[in-house]
């Protein structure tokens, strides 16, 4: 069997350690990694696989050694100037920024829904956003079954999906301290507010959501809004996710076509007050959805509460199950 050869960009960051993590209970054919990072975190230690690995500087020369594979979690403008530098070297990369998402050229996968978009890659494929990946799983099952004719999210997401600073500012309890990430305090507080806000009173994160979202399920015209809430939670995200079918459905059926999708895990005991939780669902690879039930505002709805790990399943872990299914499909 062939053996890789992997990059790994943003090594030293919340994503790069958990694609680090990942990696290591994967255990892929690769045969050597390099991890890149910037002028300020070069130099420093990380292991991988039992093994010490110094963290190179990012430069424009980092891919003449030739890589396989590469994946970028190290903010957009990075993945701008050098995910298009190794994907010219012979490299497909893995980009876990927004930057080449709504590219045309560029496919956006999540391996449970969408794995074949890879094959029309031209040596990028983007991981699409956190929110994003988690709603695909269900939405897909349902979609395929019945047909989907609007979705409506609104999201609990964990402070850890905007980075080290905001989680130093979500342990801040003292609100007379200076923030470092948030506009205003997250502890013991909710924020309607995640990205910057658009012309049309949208955040860019609720217009991730919705363009994803089509992208994603091939349904350019689908009806899809959103609201985007920043809640006092460490880690994984909470949705609420609405959504009117086409056909209408028994509940049963319903939910045994969620049960039988790949990575989804079904908890949903009210009697026992069992419903997916952020506490539960960290450090899990897996989609959570209960509290299914009929919306009987529509002739044909239903109500979704949908829980995953934000940094694994909604970042590193669903860039390293690309690779995986590349490696495995020679791709």
């Amino acid at each position: 069997m062939k053996k890789y050869k992997v990059a790994i960009v943003g090594a030293t960051g919340l994503v790069g350690r958990s694609f680090i993590k990942v990696l290591e209970e994967k255990n892929l054919p690769i045969e050597s990694y390099s991890l890149f990072a910037s002028k300020r975190s070069a130099g420093s230690k990380l292991t991988l696989l039992g093994k010490e690995y110094e963290v190179q500087e990012l430069t424009e020369h980092s891919f003449d050694s030739g890589f396989d594979y590469a994946l970028f979690s190290a903010g957009g403008e990075v993945s701008k100037k050098y995910a298009p530098i190794a994907a010219k070297k012979g490299c497909i990369v893995i980009d876990n920024s927004s930057y080449f998402r709504m590219h045309d050229d560029v496919p956006l996968v999540v391996p449970e829904v969408n794995f074949d978009d890879v094959r029309n890659n031209h040596g990028i494929i983007a991981n699409p956003n956190c929110s994003t990946i988690q709603a695909m799983l269900p939405l897909k099952a349902l979609d395929d079954k019945y047909g989907i004719k609007r979705v409506v999210y609104s999201t609990y997401q964990a402070v850890s999906g905007a980075g080290k600073n905001a989680l130093d500012d979500l342990k801040n309890t003292d609100n007379n301290k200076p923030l470092k990430k948030f506009p205003h305090p997250i502890f013991n507080n909710c924020l309607p507010h995640i990205d910057s806000f658009l012309d049309n009173g949208y955040t860019k994160e609720e217009m991730k959501m919705i363009n994803e979202t089509r992208k994603i399920l091939h349904h350019p015209d689908l009806r899809v809004t959103a609201t985007t809430v920043r809640v006092p939670v460490s880690n994984s995200h909470s949705e609420s996710i609405n959504v009117e079918l086409e056909k209408d459905f028994e509940m049963d059926d319903l939910v045994n076509t969620l049960r039988n999708f790949p990575n989804i895990v079904i908890v949903d005991n009210p009697e026992k007050n069992e419903y997916p939780m952020p506490i539960n669902a960290t450090g899990h690879d897996e989609v959570f959805v209960g509290r299914i039930r009929r919306d009987n505002s529509v002739k044909s709805g239903v109500n979704l509460w949908v829980v995953a790990d934000n940094i694994r399943k909604g970042a590193a872990s669903n860039a390293v199950q690309i690779l995986e299914r590349l490696i495995q499909e020679q791709i």
